[in-house]
């Protein structure tokens, strides 16, 4: 099966696709090129399917060039863990990984996932083997697939959040590419014979237009953004029960700036399917993004644009046709919040789970806050599980109640139990990694929110505000990967030290937030701020949130979904603020 429609009007990407042979290119090639450290152009996209992107560390970039060295080249290597569990065993590993082929540092990212920065190509190959050895994979991490299936994260309802937990494996090894260049490439499998025809039965040669991210939650926590992904499954619990999922299509987070026919989309509630149907309906709705995604303009290719230009019930209609049957009408369900829940929480089954607080989701060691070896330290005498959140941070999960203590006393040791974070807004911020690696990057986000919000805090701190969650998100361009475009506070990157500031989120996930400034200077973000937080601080009503406040009072209109994100957007820059 071919993707490729008729005419020539495509991307050049889907013809690399077409012809790699079912992903392999020339990967192998590149990988025994010893006269560089990077691979070649092409497959770098093609790598991504593997797992990795080709970097460079751009804080060198115009030194090495005086000098005439070619550029730092190094990999991120993502690692897929359907709904973020793993084991203490695999965490051991990872943290051994990290330290022994990367940069010292682990990274926890927003779709619940590992990324090692820093890995060098003479140990690529290696790190990748030995993510397998763990039983992890970095098959389908990225490329133009369905990635890493993302669930509720906090077993505080264990039976519920199992359920859905098993079903977004499920759903992740359904998806998976079929290819068997993975394994040959870097597991040294067996090679396809040339007589031998190769099939991807679900994807096709060309796979799909772009990235396809899916998520599972259990009302009433939203702390997987569903409305920011191209598909959602949302459990409908009844009796104490399971009894199916609303399905929700059409969300993404990215666009470009100064292109408004991009733009940040939630999703919409499709229907209702039963807990057997959900993996059939992700694959239907998958392909049906695969024969109708736009295969010409990478910018126009995602889910979003699909039904937002052919329209919810068109949608549905051509996933029902190749399901073979109806969805159900979709069924009554409330979130409340997108954030974690942090410190202990006891399951229903007796057993205890920490919810820890880890700035940007980066596991590094620094003076009084030791955590990659606090983490060490715990998962050495765990018997339970870990669970990354979709903000980033970590659940110890599993406690039995005899090891409690235990674990305490190592958080206090190594200082990184949740009394060092003071308030609600660092509790609740979150940065992609932007500079020095990310090669889109146009500003700082991971290495600068923390000081931004240290800079905040004094305004917190001195209107009352502490406990106040507060939702702030940066990310150093508009790719979205830290989905401001959902954060109460939402800083998108511009240009070097130059930010587009956002408000007006929902809390529940449920309403984008919208431009209030552009091209705010770094230096002046604090001023540009800190009069709507006191503002907060003395009228706001009681319960109000942070993002409903700023609509509430006028800074901000309320957007809801599509292109409505662009409309009646400020005219220019506020010269004084910025």
């Amino acid at each position: 099966m071919s993707n490729l429609i008729e005419g020539n009007n495509f991307h050049p990407n889907e013809s690399l696709k077409d012809s790699s042979n079912f992903l392999r290119g020339t990967i192998l090639e590149g990988l025994a090129d010893e006269t560089t450290g990077a691979i070649a152009t092409a497959d770098t996209q093609l790598t991504k399917f593997h797992g990795f992107y080709m970097q460079d560390d751009r804080d060198v970039r115009a030194e090495r060039r005086r000098k005439k060295l070619e550029k730092a080249f190094s990999f991120m290597i993502r690692v897929r863990v359907p709904g973020g569990v793993c084991s203490p065993k695999q965490w051991l590993e990872m943290d051994r990984l990290a330290n022994q082929y990367a940069n010292g540092t682990l990274k926890l990212t927003t779709r619940q996932a590992f990324q090692f920065h820093g890995v060098i190509k003479s140990v690529l190959k290696r790190t990748i083997k030995e993510i397998n050895d763990a039983l992890l994979d970095t098959i389908a991490a990225c490329g133009d697939v369905n990635r890493n299936v993302m669930c509720n994260p906090n077993p505080y309802e264990s039976k519920h959040h199992q359920e859905a937990q098993d079903l977004a494996v499920a759903i992740s090894e359904h998806l998976l590419p079929a290819t068997r260049a993975y394994h040959e490439i870097w597991l040294d499998g067996e090679k396809i014979l040339d007589s031998e025809e190769e099939q991807e039965p679900l994807y096709g040669k060309t796979y799909l237009p772009r990235k396809f991210k899916i998520v599972v939650a259990v009302p009433p926590m939203n702390d997987v953004d569903i409305y920011a992904h191209c598909l959602g499954f949302i459990a409908i619990v009844e009796k104490d029960k399971i009894v199916g999922y609303n399905v929700t299509v059409g969300g993404g987070m990215g666009m470009t700036h100064g292109k408004e026919e991009t733009f940040p989309r939630l999703a919409e509630v499709m229907g209702f399917c039963t807990p057997e149907q959900a993996v059939d309906v992700a694959e239907k709705v998958m392909t049906v993004q695969r024969d109708y995604g736009d295969r010409s303009d990478r910018a126009h290719a995602r889910l979003k644009y699909t039904i937002e230009d052919h329209g919810l019930d068109w949608f549905r209609g051509e996933v029902e046709n190749r399901l073979g049957y109806s969805l159900g009408e979709a069924r009554p369900f409330e979130f409340t919040d997108t954030g974690d829940r942090y410190g202990w929480t006891e399951g229903t089954d007796g057993n205890f789970h920490y919810g820890l607080y880890v700035e940007n989701g980066r596991v590094k060691d620094v003076p009084g806050v030791r955590m990659m070896e606090g983490l060490r330290k715990i998962a050495e005498i765990h018997d339970g599980d870990f669970r990354l959140t979709a903000n980033q941070n970590l659940v110890i999960g599993q406690v039995k109640p005899e090891n409690r203590e235990k674990i305490e006393a190592l958080l206090e040791e190594y200082g990184i139990s949740n009394e060092r974070v003071r308030t609600g807004l660092r509790r609740s911020s979150m940065a992609c990694v932007a500079l020095p690696t990310c090669g889109l990057a146009l500003a700082e986000s991971e290495r600068y929110l923390p000081d931004l919000v240290t800079d905040l805090e004094q305004i917190i701190e001195a209107n009352g505000l502490r406990n106040e969650d507060i939702k702030i998100r940066m990310t150093g361009c508009p790719n979205g990967c830290g989905r401001p475009y959902l954060g109460e506070i939402g800083l998108v990157g511009r240009g070097p030290a130059i930010y587009n500031l956002y408000l007006g989120a929902g809390f529940d996930g449920a309403r984008l937030n919208k431009l209030y400034r552009r091209d705010v200077q770094e230096a002046n973000l604090v001023k540009v701020i800190s009069p709507i937080l006191e503002d907060f601080a003395k009228n706001r009503e009681e319960g109000e949130h942070f993002g409903d406040f700023t609509i509430r009072a006028g800074y901000v209109e309320a957007t809801e979904r599509g292109a409505e994100f662009h409309k009646n957007l400020p005219e220019q820059v506020d010269s004084e603020a910025s």
